[in-house]
């Protein structure tokens, strides 16, 4: 198999599962040594063993995104990091506004937005020194079309695609890609947990491609993005989401 990510360490957080598991074995199985990130030492370190099995290095770094000062620290004693992948998340609950209240909406910006900002100003200095790097952020489809129910989740989303654009502009004098991914509705244990199947399958049946998207699906991006295959591709917003954005799901 090419092992077109070969040589590279990559960071990833929120990796103890999810999208973020699916990006960090499929990015192994491309080559890389992958850097898992999380606040749960169980999953962080199932998520370990799978990319072991891949044939390559996994380093477990454990720390809350939403203490700064403890995360750089963590981040400071890994040593190279050429890939940042910004996936660190929290889910929006299905919440309407009068059912946000000050402690729910600060985890999304804490979690979404700042977790976002400052994991990369942590991994900015080498990659500048360097003259390279990619950093990949996570979006949402919500960011762009918005969303009835979880407004708090779409803003912290649509800031996090604010960031990417502005962030391409000012990092690429130093060679510095940054480019996010928007997935659409996927099927993750965090959706299954907030939707039936009956209610999965009757909104698939509303997608211009017919299904949810599932967690390899937006791994396929993030692996494209982290390539040499994209690095003339910088302040992008890719969306793989079934085609809902077309519909207005």
């Amino acid at each position: 198999m090419k092992k077109p990510l070969k040589g590279k360490n990559i960071l990833v957080t929120g990796s103890g599962g999810g999208l973020g598991r699916s990006h960090a074995i499929l990015l192994a199985e491309k080559g890389a040594k992958i850097i898992i990130h999380d606040i749960v030492p169980d999953g962080a370190n199932e998520t370990a063993e799978l990319v072991r099995k891949t044939g390559q290095k996994a380093t477990v770094l454990i720390s809350n995104i939403r203490n700064i000062e403890e995360f750089k620290e963590s981040v400071s004693k890994i040593g190279r990091i050429d890939i940042l992948v910004n996936n660190a998340g929290v889910g929006g609950k299905g919440r309407k506004i009068e059912d946000i209240d000050i402690e729910i909406f600060n985890e999304m910006f804490e979690v979404h937005v700042r977790g976002t900002f400052f994991a990369t100003q942590a991994v900015l200095p080498q990659m500048k020194k360097r003259g390279s790097g990619k950093i990949i952020n996570t979006s949402s489809i919500f960011a762009m079309g918005g969303h009835d129910s979880i407004s708090h989740y779409a803003a912290a989303k649509s800031a996090i695609s604010g960031l990417t654009k502005s962030w391409a502009k000012e990092l690429a004098p130093w060679k510095i890609n940054v480019n996010a991914v928007a997935p659409g509705f996927v099927e993750t244990d965090m959706t299954r947990a907030s939707m039936s199947q009956r209610a999965i399958r009757n909104l698939e049946k509303q997608m211009p491609l017919g299904r949810f998207c599932q967690p390899i699906d937006i791994s396929f991006a993030v692996a494209w993005l982290a390539s040499s295959e994209t690095d003339m591709v910088s302040g992008q917003i890719i969306s793989p989401n079934s085609g809902a954005v077309i519909v207005g799901l």
